[in-house]
C-alpha cells in the first residue's frame, strides 16, 4: 500500500526540513515567553501587594499617633469630640489591622492590637480622680501599641523579602529551564539538519558518482539512483544517457570497422597500382610521370597509415576500459621497450639511460604491463622521432610517497607552451613536427598521445607536459597514485 504513495521530491523534503526547524524554534521562544510573561505577572503582583502592606503599615502608624495625641488630649480636657476623634482613629486602625491580617500578617496581632485599643478606650472611661496614674497607664498602653505597630511593619518587611527571594527563585528557575530548552532545541535542530542533510546528500553524491563514470567511459554499469522523486528522475536519465553511450560506442565500433573494410580494399588497389606504374609494367614513364607516381605513392602510404592509427585508437579506448592489474617490475618493461625500438635510436645515434629512485629497490607496481607498455612505446618513438642525431633521451622511473613518477624526456624542439594542454586531444597535431632526411616536416596524426592519455587515465593517474629545464626538449610525466602492493 505504501508502495504507490508519491516519494517526496528533494525541494519538498528541504522545505519540509526548514519547516520543522523553524517550529521547534517557534514552539521554544514561545515557551519562553509564556514562562517570562508569567514571572513578569508574578512580580508585577508581588509588587502590588507590597505596596498594599507598606501602605496598610504606615496608616496604621498614622491612625496610632492620632489616637495617642487625641486620648491624651481628651485625659486633659475631657472634651467630647476628641474622644470621638479617638475612636474614629481606632475604628480606621482596627481596619488596617484586619487588612494587614489578610494580607497573611500573623494573625495573633490582630486581636493583640484590639484588646489594646479597648483596654484604652476603657482606662479613658475610667472616672479615677488620679489623672497622674491614669495618664501613665495610658502611656504604657500607647507604647504597647507602638511596639505591635513596629512588629507588624518588621513583618511586612519580611513578607515583602521572602516574596522577593521566592520571585527571584522562580526567575532563576525559569530561566534555567529555559535555557534548557533553548539548548535542548538547538540540539534536536541540529541532528534534524544532519540527518536531513546526511539524507539527501547521499543521493547526490550516487548522482556525482554516476556523472563522473560516465565522464569516464564505465558504462557497463546500470545507474539506479534511490531517493527523492526528482533525484530518482534524474538517475533514470542518467541511465538513459548511458545507455545512449553504450549504443553510440557501438554504432563508432561498427562505423570504424566499415569505414576500414570499405577504404582498405580499394586503398590496397591503389597502391597496386601505383606500384605497377613504379616498376614500369605497363610502360616506360617520363620524369613527370614518375613523380606524380611517387607522390600517389606516399599519400596512399600516409593514408593507410591514418587508417591504422585510428583503428589502434579506437582498440586502445576500448582496452583501457578493462585493465587487468599485475605486479609488474618497471625496469624491466622499459628496458624491454628500449631494446624493440633499438633500430630506430641506434640509426639516429640516440643514447637512452635509465634511471630509478631508489637504485636499489625494484619497483613492481600493480599495472596493466600491456597497456601501459604500449603507453611507455609511444613516448619513447615520439622522442625517438624528435630527437636530434646524437641526442640523448632520459627515462627516470621513481617510487613516491603517493605512487609512482614515471618521466622521459629528450632533447628535441620541445613542445610550445600554448599547445602543453591539448597535445593529448585525439587528432591534434602540433605546429612543431619532426624532419625526415629531405628536411620537411613529417606530420604525424595526432593518435599517439591520447592513446598514451587513455591509459594512464584508466590506471587512475594522469600525464603531464613539463617544460625540459635545463636546455631545450620535451618532458613527460606519468603520475600513478597507490599503485604499489602493500
Amino acid at each position: 500500500m505504501l508502495n504507490f504513495l508519491p516519494r517526496p521530491s528533494f525541494r519538498q523534503l528541504l522545505l519540509l526540513g526548514f519547516l520543522l526547524v523553524a517550529l521547534l524554534m517557534a514552539a521554544v521562544s514561545l515557551r519562553g515567553l509564556s514562562t517570562l510573561q508569567g514571572l513578569l505577572d508574578r512580580s508585577q503582583d508581588g509588587a502590588r501587594q507590597a505596596l498594599q502592606l507598606n501602605a496598610h503599615v504606615e496608616r496604621l502608624g498614622d491612625q496610632a499617633l492620632t489616637m495617642e495625641r487625641a486620648a491624651r488630649q481628651y485625659l486633659v480636657l475631657g472634651d467630647r469630640a476628641l474622644r470621638q476623634t479617638f475612636e474614629g482613629a481606632a475604628a480606621q486602625a482596627a481596619q488596617q489591622a484586619q487588612a494587614l491580617a489578610a494580607a497573611r500578617v500573623p494573625a495573633a496581632m490582630t486581636p493583640d492590637w484590639s484588646a489594646q485599643a479597648e483596654g484604652i478606650a476603657r482606662l479613658l472611661d475610667a472616672g479615677s480622680a488620679d489623672t497622674l496614674a491614669r495618664d501613665a497607664a495610658v502611656s504604657l498602653a500607647f507604647r504597647k501599641l507602638a511596639q505591635q505597630a513596629r512588629q507588624m511593619t518588621e513583618q511586612v518587611r519580611q513578607i515583602t523579602e521572602t516574596r522577593n527571594t521566592a520571585l527571584q527563585d522562580q526567575l532563576e528557575a525559569g530561566r534555567s529551564a529555559w535555557a534548557r530548552q533553548v539548548g535542548g532545541a538547538i540540539v534536536l535542530a541540529v541532528v534534524l539538519a544532519l540527518a536531513l542533510a546526511l539524507g539527501l546528500a547521499r543521493p547526490l553524491r550516487r548522482v556525482e558518482r554516476a556523472i563522473v563514470g560516465l565522464g569516464e567511459n564505465r558504462l557497463e554499469e546500470r545507474i539506479d539512483i534511490q531517493g527523492p522523486s526528482d533525484v530518482r528522475q534524474i538517475g533514470r536519465r542518467l541511465d538513459a544517457l548511458r545507455q545512449r553511450l553504450v549504443e553510440a560506442d557501438a554504432d563508432k565500433a561498427r562505423f570504424l570497422r566499415h569505414v576500414s573494410h570499405e577504404l582498405k580494399t580499394p586503398l590496397a588497389a591503389l597502391r597496386e597500382g601505383v606500384a605497377l606504374l613504379n616498376d614500369g609494367v605497363t610502360g616506360p614513364l617520363s620524369a613527370n610521370q614518375q613523380e606524380v607516381a611517387r607522390i600517389l605513392a606516399d599519400n596512399t602510404a600516409t593514408l593507410q597509415r591514418r587508417i591504422e592509427d585510428l583503428l589502434r585508437f579506437n582498440a586502445a579506448a576500448f582496452a583501457a576500459q578493462r585493465v587487468v592489474r599485475r605486479p609488474t617490475d618497471l625496469a624491466a618493461l622499459v628496458q624491454r621497450l628500449v631494446d624493440e625500438q633499438q633500430l630506430q635510436w641506434r640509426a639516429s645515434g640516440l643514447h637512452i639511460a635509465l634511471q630509478q629512485e631508489p637504485p636499489d629497490q625494484t619497483l613492481l607496481p600493480e599495472v596493466d604491463a600491456e597497456l601501459l607498455g604500449m603507453a611507455l612505446s609511444n613516448l619513447l618513438s615520439n622522442a625517438i622521432r624528435f630527437s636530434p642525431p646524437g641526442g640523448r633521451i632520459d627515462w627516470l622511473l621513481k617510487r613516491e610517497a603517493d605512487g609512482l613518477g614515471i618521466e622521459i624526456a629528450d632533447q628535441g624542439p620541445g613542445v610550445p607552451h600554448s599547445e602543453r594542454e591539448r597535445i593529448f586531444e585525439p587528432f591534434f597535431r602540433g605546429q612543431v613536427q619532426p624532419l625526415n632526411p629531405g628536411g620537411q616536416g613529417l606530420a604525424g596524426t595526432g593518435i599517439g598521445l591520447s592513446i598514451v592519455a587513455e591509459t594512464v587515465a584508466a590506471h587512475g593517474g594522469r600525464i603531464l607536459c613539463l617544460p625540459h629545464d635545463p636546455g631545450p626538449g620535451a618532458r613527460f610525466r606519468i603520475e600513478l597514485p597507490h599503485v604499489f602492493a602493500t
